[in-house]
């Protein structure tokens, strides 16, 4: 019988293949920068090369996910103010499986009850232009967004003098959301609460 490897299997294949072609020991040799073989002679292609090379490794690792119905769900744990939520999340480096897109829908209710709970009290902020810059908004506009999203993801950055925490409220497939590389089919909103009078600094 075929040993099935596990989504920890998969993660840590991934993460050894990703060492191996930042080494230059993968590299997928036929990638050229522009097509113009004049051009493509002067320029440096070993860079692209490596980050080929592991993006068509992934993407093999993604349909074996798919026809052996690997998830991509790992499971998180935070702690802010003296709350902790253990949470699933899609690994950044694997795909979400309809079943997991399940699993996240309903987990957005603990998550968000979990966010309500430690961000009372705090400015929010909706981050605009890729995180390049941020909103103030209030806590209706957040309850608007999250009325249009599927599933919901959380992040904290605890320090002594400062607080900020991070919410993605998200659509679609996980993998595509950020950055909104597949929208307008996946996407997500990020919320960020801080301390009154502090800035969002992640």
């Amino acid at each position: 019988m075929t040993k099935i490897y596990s989504t920890e299997e998969l993660i840590a294949i991934l993460q050894s293949e990703r060492q191996a072609c930042l080494k230059g020991e993968r590299l997928k040799l036929d990638i050229q920068v522009s097509g113009d073989p004049v051009i493509d002679q002067l320029m440096r292609t070993e860079g692209l090369q490596k980050f080929t090379a592991y993006q068509d490794f992934k993407a093999a690792i993604h349909e074996y996910q798919r026809q052996n119905k690997v998830s991509g769900i790992v499971w998180r744990s935070i702690s802010l103010k003296g709350e902790t939520l253990a949470y699933p999340e899609v690994d950044a480096q694997l795909i979400a499986l309809p079943s997991d897109i399940e699993i996240l829908q309903t987990a957005k209710k603990s998550i968000l009850e979990f966010w309500y709970q430690v961000s009372e009290g705090m400015d929010l902020y909706l981050s605009i232009s890729h995180g390049k810059l941020y909103q103030r908004i209030l806590a209706a506009d957040v309850f608007r967004i999250i009325h249009r999203t599927e599933w919901a993801n959380i992040n904290g950055l605890e320090k002594p003098n400062f607080l900020e925490i991070i919410l993605q409220l998200g659509w679609g497939k996980p993998e595509e959301a950020s950055y909104k590389r597949g929208f307008p089919d996946s996407g997500s909103e990020y919320i960020h609460a801080v301390i009154p009078g502090k800035q969002p600094i992640a």
